[in-house]
């Protein structure tokens, strides 16, 4: 019998992560050190034109006196000494090479006093273009403090707090209209969620007494013996398609809940959250001969207990249902790194391509499938893991496995 050829591995995931933090914050180009070289910049060329202008006006001005106010016609008796022009000290000089000398000394002197001019000039320069620059950057800090006070309630907005608003006082200028608007636009997008939200609870609440009833009035009809094989194997079916209908209200109701910030926290230890999670499965998973292991350290977090328990369980139940036939496996590991806590469940399982990693958290998307249609869930198990996950400032990642399965990466801030 011919071999099984191997199934094909997936995809390499890409290395670089959008998420990851620049290796040295302080050398971007921020819109501030930009203001700052711009200001610093345009006053450094303006210092440098002003010097050059006052240099060429001084060295044109000393050029138009260059020639001497006066000459010496007769210097019989004349005694001269001086410092800064030794050689018109020597008394045997004659007449026209004193003047001469007189001049060159004359020249030289004007040159020092130009060179004199320009280094002074250059430090003073440099000590102003110092004084500009940190001048520049604490101006350009305080005229772009309105869009700090924007950035810090966008982040705010984005952990999924729709109630920040930036409520910029001050002059009624661009900066202000654009917090303005900011802040309508949140107030419209808050309306819009709450009553999404408000939709969905609303929707869940009142399916679930019709249900209720049709799941006993099917339990009482099942329950008479009397009853024909064909009514007792409609009834089995409708009370299977009620209880997927149910799974699928409990589930939007928990998505609903889930989307909130949670405003009651608690300490819970993911290790005893997965344990909880994994004796719920086990039976599954004995059934379907997977096997679950992996070391469970102690990570506590603050938040809600029985939404951090459905995100262990949907993972779990996940990687068991979607596993291979025989000799599978699920790992689930709990730790904390670098001051957070994670949740690992790694399973085996089909070849998924890294493509189609961010479908798998859509609500009702599955591996190749779309829509709900299929026994292993209703589809909204990773939806709600990632919308619990969001709710507790934490994040969930999924990754394709060498070989097959994925690796489930839930971090939560402790």
């Amino acid at each position: 019998m011919a071999a099984t050829p191997a199934p094909p591995t997936a995809p390499p995931k890409p290395t670089w992560d959008p998420r990851s933090a620049t290796p040295l914050p302080w050398l971007r180009p921020t819109i501030r050190i930009r203001l700052t070289l711009l200001y610093g910049g345009m006053f450094l060329i303006a210092g440098i034109l002003l010097l050059s202008i006052i240099y060429l006006l001084a060295a044109q001005a000393l050029r138009t006196g260059s020639q001497p106010l006066f000459k010496i016609v007769d210097f019989n008796g004349l005694k001269v000494s001086s410092n800064d022009c030794p050689g018109i000290a020597n008394g045997n000089l004659e007449l026209s090479e004193f003047n001469a000398r007189i001049s060159e000394c004359i020249d030289h002197q004007r040159q020092v006093a130009l060179d004199n001019l320009l280094s002074r000039s250059l430090l003073a320069l440099l000590g102003l273009a110092v004084i500009a620059f940190a001048f520049g950057y604490a101006m350009a800090g305080r005229v772009l403090s309105p869009l700090g006070r924007i950035t810090r309630t966008a982040r705010a907005v984005a952990g999924s707090d729709l109630s920040r608003r930036i409520e910029l006082d001050g002059p009624d200028d661009e900066l202000k209209e654009l917090a303005d608007t900011f802040d309508d636009m949140l107030e419209r997008l808050q309306r819009a969620f709450t009553a999404q939200q408000r939709f969905v609870g609303n929707a869940s609440h009142e399916l679930r007494t019709p249900l209720a009833i049709n799941r006993t009035l099917l339990e009482v009809h099942l329950s008479d013996p009397g009853a024909p094989v064909e009514l007792q194997q409609l009834g089995k079916t409708l009370l299977s398609t009620n209880e997927r209908s149910e799974q699928l209200v409990e589930g939007l109701l928990l998505l609903a809940r889930s989307d909130n910030q949670i405003v009651e926290r608690k300490p819970v230890d993911l290790a005893e959250v997965a344990t909880q999670a994994i004796d719920q499965v086990h039976g599954e998973a004995e059934a379907k001969g997977v096997e679950i292991r992996g070391a469970r350290r102690p990570a506590v977090v603050q938040g809600n207990g029985v939404l951090l328990e459905r995100i262990a369980l949907n993972l779990v139940q996940n990687a068991v249902r979607y596993n291979v036939p025989e000799e599978g496996w699920v790992e689930v590991t709990t730790e904390v790194q670098h001051g957070q806590a994670v949740l690992v469940v790694s399973n085996t399982g089909p070849v998924v391509p890294a493509y189609e990693i961010d479908n798998l958290f859509e609500p009702f998307r599955r591996l190749r499938t779309e829509r709900t249609g299929s026994d292993k869930g209703v589809g909204l198990g990773l939806s709600i893991a990632r919308s619990v996950a969001r709710a507790h400032g934490g994040h969930i990642y999924a990754q394709p496995r060498e070989g097959g399965g994925l690796v489930m990466r839930v971090t939560l801030p402790i």
